[in-house]
């Protein structure tokens, strides 16, 4: 996902200012794909640029809110449907694991443990959202709940496998 997407997507629910946005973004996207404010502003200027979303009212402190043009619609249907997502991930904790044979089993041992308590952490922050949020029955929190769940059963697959992996080292042999 980029950016330009996930506001095109938070802005097919309707109008909002570029504060707004970002609170959105903290409130529900920062778990996939976190952004800032910085990084806001610019984006939401090349996207009225492209004629992909519009001012639709100015106020005071040049507070603009912004929302989506037939175009905008157009290129977010595009993406959703027409390209396919970049599936190939890129994790310097699983690099790290490639060349923990170069430490002693027990230092690589406690870096597993490590990572199953990171990843405990992180299904305890997901497992908490989902109790709390004050989730309604909008498609937004319906969609996003799907997705917290993916997260919630990535990180219990990640900690059996951190586990595992612990297991793993203490009965094989290391080596080059």
């Amino acid at each position: 996902m980029s950016l330009r997407h996930g506001l095109l997507g938070l802005l097919a629910d309707g109008p909002a200012s570029g504060y707004d946005l970002l609170r959105r973004f903290d409130n529900s996207l920062v778990n996939v794909w976190p952004a800032s404010q910085s990084q806001l502003s610019p984006e939401l200027n090349k996207l009225a640029r492209d004629g992909r979303v519009e001012v639709v009212e100015e106020g005071g402190r040049h507070r603009k809110t912004y929302g989506i043009t037939e175009a905008g619609r157009a290129e977010l249907r595009h993406w959703l449907v027409e390209v396919p997502p970049v599936r190939a991930p890129r994790s310097e904790a699983l690099l790290r694991v490639f060349f923990l044979r170069t430490l002693d089993p027990d230092e690589a041992r406690g870096y597993l443990r490590k990572e199953a308590a990171a990843y405990r952490g992180w299904l305890d922050h997901l497992e908490q959202l989902r109790d709390e949020l004050p989730w309604s029955d909008s498609g937004f929190d319906r969609f996003g709940r799907i997705a917290l769940e993916s997260g919630i059963r990535t990180a219990a697959a990640l900690i059996e496998w951190a586990e595992w992996a612990e297991h793993e080292t203490e009965h094989r042999p290391a080596g080059p």
